[in-house]
């Protein structure tokens, strides 16, 4: 129980620094989560961060605080969770408090407005950065390559609902992972 109560207050923290920089929403943090736990200290495969993205995703509420949660619980339980989530959103709550309490003398001044047009142009970055470091798990195959464009064709061209290309999605990944994993069997002579 200790060590789950000191693992907590270490993601706490980790988590409240994060949540200084949610600038873009969610995939922000998923891109800091990605550098830090996946590329700097192993804790993560990009795989995991991805299934956790995508649990996260699926779940009611915020897709940001799920993962958050998840990754929490992955490390130390529901205490980790919780932790996780309470260290993410408090960043934005006391700086959201600071703005509504200032927000009639600072909505007036040109340097502010300024400084958020910059934050929104920051944003596109971070979110690309996060979208090509989640690819790498994503896309374990050429064919789930093929499998997104067609996804994305189907939706925006043959108007296909969004559960039955998650549907579609499910059946023909699992197809996929399948036939390439029996052809890896295969060359190691494994029948």
């Amino acid at each position: 129980m200790g060590f789950a109560i000191k693992r907590a207050a270490e993601l706490f923290g980790q988590f409240f620094k994060l949540g200084c920089f949610t600038f873009g929403g969610g995939w922000s943090i998923v891109a800091q989560m990605q550098k830090r736990y996946v590329e700097e200290e192993g804790r993560l495969t990009s795989e995991d961060l991805l299934d956790m993205t995508s649990v996260g995703r699926s779940l009611p509420g915020t897709m940001i605080g799920n993962v958050a949660f998840l990754f929490g619980y992955h490390e130390a339980g529901v205490l980790g969770g919780i932790a996780c989530v309470i260290g993410m959103i408090m960043p934005p709550m006391l700086v959201l408090t600071a703005i509504t309490y200032f927000y009639s003398l600072v909505m007036e001044q040109a340097w502010v407005m300024s400084a958020m047009v910059g934050v929104r142009a920051a944003v596109v970055p971070i979110i690309g950065n996060a979208v090509l470091g989640l690819r790498k798990g994503a896309f374990r195959y050429p064919a789930c390559y093929v499998l997104a464009i067609a996804g994305f064709c189907l939706y925006l061209f043959a108007g296909i609902s969004c559960v039955a290309l998650v549907v579609i999605g499910v059946g023909t990944g699992i197809l996929i992972c399948e036939i390439y994993e029996r052809k890896g069997a295969a060359k190691d002579g494994i029948a």
